[in-house]
């Protein structure tokens, strides 16, 4: 078992053990098949369809005409190529883009850079960068092991797993069991774990080639057992075991603090983000390492990673009126913890947006388990909103919260004091504001 960072033990060990890019084997093979292509050029139409008639960005709609054409399409696409596949509850869109922007220092990548992370979105990638060697690709927890199956993944980093929509995905222990599953099918593949996670840690605990990342883990909350054999989970700071059995926190290889980012064989890198949170630090962290696995300079990946400074209209600042905004998302009590710890004291206000339609889970239960108290003794003006801006309302007020409730989130802007406001919203109603402002 890979459980004490002994393998790979060192950055230039993970460079010269994997294959460079300029070696033949990892040349693209470009062989795709005629019913492959006839699948493509639908797809290509569908996109410019949805494009021009003003309904989306199209990727989606192509990816999916293209994969029910030809079911075999994403193996297609991804054979030959030195991919990267990052998932977690929390945080793979933001790993996912600087991973490519690291990896990019290295070669051309092909990504899925909106957060299209199911086959439709990861065909539509792949294919619109049908000459990029390299591949960064956010997918969904669940789907990770057919896909991997598919596109034979050289590193696969594993950021976290939380609670996240009960009502679409399930218990969060099934999740781990099945990337557990996915992963023993593919034992070459080097796995970038978050050891500071429980049960990403146990995901990965079997793989025979793990680099262990101290990347973090402030919410607890869906690992106060062990996954493997329900023993209590000890905590002595950043260290924890199970009670009676021999799995517990693995020695990191890559770790950081508040100034570098540190790895193996005593390497030491500045590392200033562009984005804000001890999060980020962590994400960045997994997305340098695996990049440095598939033969990026450390410095060079984390200055590339470092630049990244919106990821789809994540943390991005916009003019709304009299107002500048900056816009954060949430989607699950893990995500909320992180991004109500970004919020700007100073702001002139907060606006707070939930919808509860099927892409965020319908049941909203778990408003009630996000520490909306974290606004008790705060001078700032707090407004509900979203569509279901009622039931957080509700929540706000058995929280001690004072709040005004404004449904629209843009009005919701406009209704603080005219200054920096601060926006927290959920995935469709980060989505809507973001169409809106556009």
């Amino acid at each position: 078992m890979a459980r004490t960072g002994d393998n790979p033990g060192s950055w230039r060990g993970v460079q010269n053990r994997v294959e460079t890019p300029g070696r033949a084997r990892h040349k693209l093979s470009g062989v795709i098949t005629t019913r492959g292509r006839l699948a493509l050029a639908a797809g290509s139409a569908a996109r410019w369809a949805s494009r021009v008639t003003g309904r989306g960005a199209g990727a989606m709609i192509g990816g999916l005409v293209a994969m029910t054409l030809d079911k075999s399409l994403l193996r297609q696409l991804g054979a030959g190529r030195r991919t990267v596949v990052i998932t977690g509850t929390n945080g793979k869109s933001t790993t996912t883009g600087m991973t490519a922007a690291a990896l990019a220092t290295v070669g051309q990548v092909a990504t899925n850079a909106e957060g299209a992370n199911m086959d439709a979105g990861l065909i539509a990638a792949l294919a619109a960068g049908r000459d990029a060697r390299l591949a960064a690709l956010e997918v969904d927890e669940m789907h990770v092991p057919h896909v991997l199956d598919a596109v034979a993944a050289e590193v696969i980093v594993l950021l976290n797993l939380s609670r996240d929509q009960l009502d679409r995905v399930g218990e969060i222990n099934h999740i781990e069991r099945t990337l557990r599953a996915g992963l023993s099918r593919h034992p070459g593949a080097v796995v970038v774990a978050n050891c500071d996670d429980v049960l990403m840690t146990s995901a990965a605990y079997d793989c025979p080639n793990v680099v262990w990342v101290a990347a973090g883990a402030g919410w607890a909350g869906d690992s106060v057992s062990c996954p493997r054999s329900g023993e209590i989970i000890v905590r002595e700071g950043a260290h924890w075991f199970s009670t009676g059995t021999d799995f517990k926190r693995p020695s990191p290889q890559w770790w950081f603090d508040d100034e570098f980012l540190y790895g193996p064989d005593g390497l030491v890198v500045p590392m200033t983000l562009s984005l804000p949170g001890a999060v980020n630090r962590g994400n960045a962290a997994q997305a340098v390492a695996a990049a440095v696995t598939l033969g990026a300079d450390p410095a060079a990946a984390v200055a590339a990673a470092a630049g990244v400074d919106e990821v789809a209209g994540r943390y991005r600042t916009v003019r709304v009126g009299a107002h500048t905004a900056r816009i954060l998302l949430a989607k699950n009590p893990a995500g909320w913890q992180e991004a109500l710890s970004m919020v700007d004291p100073s702001a002139a206000g907060v606006v707070i947006a939930v919808n509860g339609q099927v892409p965020d889970g319908e049941d909203l239960s778990w408003l009630w388990d996000v520490n909306f108290e974290h606004f008790v003794d705060s001078a700032q003006p707090v407004v509900a909103a979203g569509e279901r801006g009622t039931d957080l309302a509700v929540r706000l007020g058995y929280a001690g919260v004072a709040h005004t409730l404004v449904h629209d989130t843009a009005a919701a802007i406009a209704s603080c004091p005219v200054g920096h406001v601060e926006v927290v919203a959920n995935y469709t109603a980060f989505l809507q504001l973001n169409r809106g402002l556009a």
